[in-house]
């Protein structure tokens, strides 16, 4: 693993210090020789939000430009219930150009902006179900019943609904989808909710806070330009589905929230055989923090992941700055 050319700043915790980050030579996956390693690169849109492209396939997760609009709420839900609006300004600034869109769970903060990049852009949302009732609620994707099926438009569909398990293969990449947990919030009684549920078809936008609901939590396996690429969306998982999988680039759950899991970094790190580059996600609180306050948080989490894994390679990238992997 070596540093070679100078491409953007980031924040690289191994050591923990300010630096020049140029391109990232990543070792290989041991079960991902059959495609030649091209570069990738990678953005931090903030929230649990990324962008990784190939130079030909732009796929997002999570996108939640909106946290960046003025006077954002620093909350997911607040007790008035209010309208959930996506905020155009916030979202033009950062995206133009979109193929494909995962969405790890339909919260808020997960799937607010989604429909419209999806409009905007022609991208497909992949999604589970009730993610996916929120998307149509938008006009994104037909609903098909008994009374009203029209099986030549299936195949132009924005949406591609998935259950957990499915492993398809697309034009230039593919994707593992593996069901998982949303992180264990309200000190363990996250469940105990309507936010723990499935949004309802039918629904008409715009939405309330609480029409977003989780829906089922997923992890994806990204595979492409022959990297292998594991993408969280909370702070959460299901051991057994995980352990094996060895990507080379791995996006994890890094908010506080973790604490709730017992071990939950190390047993991590063991069932993911100690991925060589690590991406900490969904820390930064809506950015609603100085940035020096939400790096001192996520840095436990830095030193969590060494101490379990001294030769991963933890980088806190700075918001739409592109990190350059081969």
């Amino acid at each position: 693993m070596q540093w070679t050319r100078c491409k953007s700043l980031v924040r690289s915790t191994f050591p923990l210090a300010l630096m020049v980050a140029p391109a990232l030579c990543v070792p290989a996956a041991a079960d991902s020789k059959a495609e030649t390693r091209r570069p990738i690169e990678i953005s931090y849109l903030g929230n649990a939000g990324w962008q990784i492209t190939d130079g030909k396939v732009v796929i997002l997760i999570d996108p939640y430009l909106t946290e960046f609009k003025k006077r954002a709420s620093s909350e997911q839900m607040t007790e008035d219930d209010r309208i959930a609006t996506p905020d155009p300004e916030s979202i033009d600034a950062h995206i133009n150009k979109a193929d494909y869109i995962l969405i790890t769970h339909g919260h808020e903060d997960h799937m607010l902006d989604a429909p419209y990049i999806s409009k905007k852009t022609g991208a497909a949302i992949i999604c589970a179900e009730s993610a996916a009732n929120i998307a149509r609620a938008y006009g994104v994707g037909d609903e098909f019943r008994p009374e009203h099926v029209d099986l030549a438009n299936i195949k132009t569909q924005p949406l591609i609904v998935v259950r957990g398990g499915e492993d398809f293969d697309f034009n230039g990449f593919s994707l593992a989808v593996i069901p998982s947990l949303h992180t264990a919030l309200l000190d363990k009684r996250y469940n105990d909710g309507f936010w723990a549920g499935s949004t309802p078809h039918g629904l008409k936008a715009p939405l309330h806070e609480s029409d977003y609901r989780e829906g089922g939590t997923l992890i994806y396996l990204l595979r492409i330009a022959g990297h292998q690429i594991f993408i969280m969306g909370s702070m959460n998982y299901i051991e057994r589905n995980v352990t094996g999988l060895r990507p080379d680039i791995a996006i994890i759950g890094a908010g506080v929230s973790r604490n709730q899991l017992y071990r939950y970094t190390d047993r991590l790190m063991r069932a993911l055989d100690n991925p060589p580059v690590i991406f900490p996600t969904h820390w930064d609180d809506y950015g609603t923090k100085p940035r020096p306050e939400a790096l001192k948080q996520v840095d436990t989490f830095v030193a969590e992941v060494h101490a379990a894994s001294p030769k991963s390679r933890v980088i806190v990238p700075e918001y739409f700055t592109p990190i350059e992997l081969r």
